[in-house]
């Protein structure tokens, strides 16, 4: 397949629209193409830019509590009231209701938030020409690079005598907190694993897991106050076996 055709299937990659098998294929041929790396390196840049300006302008608490206070002092508001005193024990279920709508509405919105801008940084390392800072398969080379890079550590499995090799990691950045960003592969497959503190922004609305979204396989569980998300293109299985593997280090 030309190019051409590749990077026409870029932004249904990057929007989680292509088949598994397309998205596999498309992932292997990015590892080995820097024009088209550079094509997803971008399309990534550009949809992280879009995402941060979307978030800039959302009104604040103080707006939405002005309106409110507004609404209220228009006239009529009196006969509103007393509309409200009539229909109060129902009122009161429907926005029980609605809020425990919106409460679970948030959660969702949070998760595919977080999961997506994962999935951006996964797809942004494989397409990179040099996509970890410290290259090593010893885990006690890696581990030791993160201190002082990162505030918390953490622990790295013994691969012998499984299907996974580790090659090195990075720090990177999630709503400003940094995080440890290991890279992991089996049978020609890059697997990301993201680990941050639980604190940090919407990480503890998000729940534990296996999900399947945007293209990718992933997994998330939280382990001694940190949070651990498992992204990459392999099967479901290898994903829950180096998922196992984290879980039971250390």
């Amino acid at each position: 397949m030309a190019c051409e055709e590749w990077r026409k299937q870029v932004d249904l990659y990057l929007d989680g629209e292509l088949a598994s098998s397309e998205a596999g294929a498309l992932s292997a041929h990015v590892r080995e193409c820097s024009a088209c790396a550079g094509e997803m390196l971008e399309r990534v840049q550009l949809k992280r830019s879009v995402q941060m300006a979307g978030k800039r302008y959302s009104p604040s608490s103080e707006l939405r509590s002005k309106i409110t206070k507004q609404v209220s002092a228009r006239p009529g508001a009196r006969n509103v009231r007393k509309w409200r005193l009539v229909l109060v024990p129902v009122l009161a279920m429907l926005i029980a209701a609605l809020l425990l709508s919106a409460y679970f509405e948030r959660e969702r919105a949070a998760q595919r938030r977080v999961y997506s801008e994962l999935a951006d940084l996964h797809v942004a390392t494989l397409a990179s020409s040099t996509p970890v800072d410290v290259l090593s398969t010893d885990r006690h080379t890696v581990k030791p690079w993160f201190q002082g890079k990162i505030p918390f550590t953490f622990n790295l499995p013994e691969l012998a005598g499984s299907n996974f090799t580790l090659l090195g990691g990075r720090v990177f950045y999630l709503e400003q907190t940094p995080g440890a960003h290991l890279i992991y592969q089996v049978r020609k497959h890059e697997i990301s694993v993201f680990i941050l503190p639980e604190r940090a922004g919407e990480m503890q609305q998000l729940s534990s897991g296996a999900v399947d979204a945007l293209s990718f396989q992933m997994d998330s569980w939280t382990k001694n106050g940190l949070r651990y998300f498992v992204v990459g293109d392999a099967s479901a299985d290898d994903i829950r076996a180096l998922s196992k593997l984290l879980q039971d280090a250390g």
